[in-house]
């Protein structure tokens, strides 16, 4: 038997003395916000000039961008960026295929260390582009390579295959790069690489910046395209290609091989190693079809279908979907909280969950009133807790009396705008090594809130696509594509109870306001598991509108204590994100360019 929270009867509200506190700095919040749109807008004006008079102009209005993020997010300063320019600029000086790789004896000195060369057999799946894709072998630093351009019948006589896409040539280094990967890796079995497009004037533009290994991305859009790189023994053991997949035979031959590897032997070069002249295509009905037998072999409860940003996957709930406890945590904010539990009893889909609301400390008659009138509906639970604001701690007592399988943390600012946002997030956090699931959240002008967590921007952490329009796709699509982050935020979060209670939930002790949803994901991370985020529950946030902006010294005392401990414990995750790009800005959390990347130089040596 399923089991739904009631609302209380509807009661007239009385009229409120005085302004709304609560409103006020959500107001003030969201204005500060607004302000770093315009000043992005500004940025990208000043972006065109030469490089002298550019960063004349954009000083200032970089120092007050950072001024506000800083603010906003209670970071510490970072240096300022180095001049910003177009992608060409970017090429020309960090990514120039003419001096991508090592020449001339110190190539051959470092081929020579090489336990072997790896050979290259290069296919292609169309003589269309036969002319061009010859012309980039003919140009590689490195010459260990046969082209084919018809799937092989026999033996293959190379150590690695080299799938090409239609439309798509290699970089002049690629091969090199590639070669030198593996050398590196002898684990290797599978390599992708970033790419971009290029047009008949061999102009750039365009690029994709793909993060390291992600599973739940590769299947909303294949990580492989439009160059994978397999290793021959594992081409011949997924059976090689398969013509009835028709336009998804990459995809399908990548999804094949990934079924018979682990994780580890993945391996992402965060290279343009490959151009297209064609724009990449969005996968459609053949892509849909080559997950849905994805999902066959493997067993999984799911089907695909193609949208028009990438594949979704939907995953079956059992037939008793299980019971899900969302956890609300409060002090007074009566208007917020009445939102929020009337949104989502009202609009919640999911038929099994409960709500408990934290009480901590509330002391406003009206809110007293309504919680009170709340505790005494069924699947609705007060619990009063007036110990000091500790978000970590009252989330962790709220876990231990919650009766359901999984636990949502939610914030008292939250909104419920879509139906299945619940059915969605169960359904993910049920997977087989799935750790935390994140949602969709929004500004009420229908702006990204958080996309996923991006590890390293701001110094700490900041949103993926802030103040993106939500029908955006963002860069590589991602702001429209269920995919790994190493964190999301607990602003609306869900994850199966046992694994909360596994890696010991919120840490109360040093983190006990900021940060502490991060950690957790992190810690969910380590044990093996894996955080997901899903553009299919969509919510609002009206964002900290009940605490307000961390300006008193107090909190920025706090905030600085708490920063040092993220540091100290997670400094390598944050300087590296597996999940976000070393050719993409921390300055910001928009995707932009890097200046300079965190890559190793590609010039000469």
């Amino acid at each position: 038997m399923f089991s739904k929270p009631t609302l209380p009867a509807a009661q007239p509200s009385p009229r409120r003395r005085g302004p709304d506190t609560a409103s006020s700095n959500a107001q003030l919040q969201r204005q500060i916000g607004l302000l770093e749109v315009q000043v992005k807008a500004l940025d990208a004006q000043v972006r065109s000039m030469t490089q002298s008079s550019s960063w004349r102009l954009t000083a200032p209005l970089r120092w007050l961008s950072g001024h506000f993020q800083r603010l906003v997010r209670g970071v510490p300063a970072t240096a300022a960026p180095v001049c910003r320019g177009s992608y060409a600029d970017w090429v020309t000086r960090y990514d120039n295929p003419g001096s991508g790789a090592p020449e001339g004896s110190r190539r051959a000195e470092v081929v020579a260390a090489w336990p072997a060369r790896p050979r290259f057999l290069v296919l292609i799946s169309s003589t269309a582009s036969l002319q061009q894709v010859t012309q980039s072998l003919l140009a590689q630093s490195y010459s260990e390579w046969t082209l084919q351009a018809a799937p092989p019948t026999g033996p293959v006589d190379a150590d690695w295959i080299v799938w090409l896409e239609p439309d798509c040539t290699l970089s002049p280094h690629a091969l090199f790069t590639i070669a030198k990967e593996i050398a590196a890796h002898p684990e290797a079995r599978m390599l992708y690489a970033d790419t971009d497009a290029i047009d008949a004037a061999g102009q750039r533009s365009n690029p994709c910046f793909k993060p390291d290994w992600n599973p739940d991305l590769f299947l909303s859009r294949n990580l492989f395209s439009p160059m994978a790189v397999i290793q021959a023994g594992l081409f011949g053991q997924a059976e090689g290609l398969n013509a009835a997949a028709e336009t998804a035979q990459g995809f399908d031959l990548a999804l094949r091989c990934v079924e018979q590897i682990r994780p580890d032997q993945i391996r992402h070069i965060p290279r343009i190693l490959s151009h297209s002249s064609a724009p990449l295509a969005v996968p459609g009905p053949a892509d849909a079809q080559a997950l849905d037998r994805h999902f066959q072999r493997t067993g999984t409860a799911a089907t695909a279908e193609a949208t028009p940003h990438g594949l979704r996957a939907r995953y079956a709930l059992p037939e008793a979907p299980p019971f899900v406890s969302l956890i609300i945590p409060t002090r007074n904010g009566v208007n917020l909280v009445r939102q929020c539990i009337e949104s989502i009893v009202l609009e919640t889909a999911y038929p099994n969950y409960e709500i408990l609301l934290v009480d901590n400390g509330s002391d406003d008659p009206e809110a007293l009133a309504y919680f009170a009138a709340l505790g005494a509906q069924p699947g609705i639970t007060v619990i009063r807790d007036d110990r000091p604001f500790n978000y970590s701690a009252l989330n962790n007592a709220a876990v231990a009396q919650a009766r359901g399988e999984l636990v949502g943390l939610l914030n008292n600012d939250i909104e419920v705008i879509s139906p299945d946002w619940l059915h969605e997030m169960v359904s993910l956090a049920l997977r087989p090594g799935m750790g935390a699931v994140g949602a969709k959240l929004l500004y009420p002008d229908m702006t990204i809130q958080h996309g996923g967590v991006v590890l390293g921007i701001g110094g700490m952490a900041g949103h993926a696509h802030k103040h993106l329009a939500s029908t955006v796709e963002g860069h590589g699509g991602r702001a429209q594509l269920v995919q790994n982050f190493s964190a999301v935020t607990a602003a609306c979060l869900v994850v199966r109870k046992s694994l909360y209670e596994q890696v010991g939930g919120l840490d109360e002790a040093q983190l006990g306001v900021a940060y502490n949803d991060v950690d957790f994901c992190l810690r969910l991370r380590q044990a093996g598991y894996r955080n997901v985020w899903t553009p299919y529950a969509e919510l609002l946030h009206h964002e900290s509108a009940s605490r307000g902006l961390e300006v008193a010294a107090e909190s920025r005392d706090r905030l600085a204590r708490e920063s040092a401990f993220m540091q100290s414990r997670w400094a390598d995750l944050i300087a590296h994100d597996p999940a976000y790009n070393p050719n993409l800005t921390l300055d910001t959390e928009d995707f932009d360019l890097a200046w300079p990347p965190r890559t190793a130089p590609t010039t000469r040596p």
